[in-house]
């Protein structure tokens, strides 16, 4: 297992909880910067690694009048803020190429969207960057077929590799977890990230913009720490009824701290279980 270092958060280690987490989307700075206060506090007092996530820009929406965010200047101009003012770790998304110098510039990880998973001059072109490439497999791709994405980054010298569970495609708007998905990509030699709350969305189910059954989240989440996640992903919301990007399935800020605490005894009974 190749693990993957980032200050004192190290994807791979059995014994440290990880959390990825935030908004879907930059909404406002204000909010953001509050959103960014409140995890990492909850996060600090159960001493889990956190790493703040948000997007500038949403690209894959249902709708072309859907918010996507506030653009790639501004945006990072906020996330840059998050990094200074909480001294935290940030996660964001790029679409194109022609992102990743200005993103890595700021983002200590970059994402590779689920949909844009099998696009090579994205992939080369974050892992050029030398930053740590996270790439979500697609919800159309089996978890074998991950393993042509660890190819591709290794091509090009990349190692600060991340694969990430996100669900699979089950019928029409419908998202299903293969579990058995955790431990075949690990077993490609990198980390893999589990996407709690993705997991639970209903593409399209709105019409017009996804759905999702945000109860299912804890439960995945555990299934995952038990497979053998290396970090869970979620996206946070204060109020999800009102976010403006994938509030459906997006876990309400009040019920963070009682399912990560939760997670953090489910960590610990994992990594006792492999020191014997």
């Amino acid at each position: 297992m190749h693990k993957v270092s980032l200050e004192k958060i190290t994807f791979g280690d059995l014994r440290q909880m990880i959390l990825i987490g935030g908004p879907c989307v930059i909404e406002d700075e204000t909010g953001t910067l509050r959103h960014a206060e409140k995890i990492s506090k909850i996060a600090s007092e159960l001493k889990v690694a956190y790493i703040f996530k948000a997007s500038f820009d949403k690209a894959n929406r249902s709708s072309i009048r859907s918010f996507r965010g506030p653009g790639l200047r501004k945006g990072l101009r906020i996330l840059a803020r998050v990094k200074k003012e909480f001294r935290l770790p940030v996660l964001t998304d790029i679409h194109t190429s022609e992102q990743a110098a200005p993103v890595a510039a700021v983002a200590d990880i970059l994402q590779i969207p689920a949909f844009l998973c099998r696009q090579t001059d994205l992939i080369c072109a974050a892992a050029g960057t030398g930053k740590i490439v996270n790439v979500k497999k697609g919800q159309f791709l089996s978890p074998w077929e991950a393993k042509n994405i660890i190819h591709k980054l290794e091509e090009v010298g990349c190692k600060k590799i991340l694969l990430t569970e996100r669900g699979t495609s089950f019928g029409y708007n419908n998202l299903v977890n293969d579990f058995r998905a955790i431990p075949i990509m690990r077993g490609f030699g990198y980390p893999v990230v589990f996407d709690a709350t993705h997991s639970v969305q209903i593409p399209g189910g709105q019409g017009t913009a996804s759905g999702g059954r945000a109860e299912f989240i804890p439960t995945l989440a555990r299934c995952a720490v038990v497979a053998g996640a290396d970090a869970i992903f979620m996206e946070i919301h204060e109020n999800p009824a009102k976010a403006l990007s994938d509030g459906p399935n997006a876990l309400p800020l009040q019920e963070l701290k009682p399912l990560l605490a939760n997670l953090v005894a489910l960590k610990k009974l994992i990594a006792a279980k492999a020191a014997k």
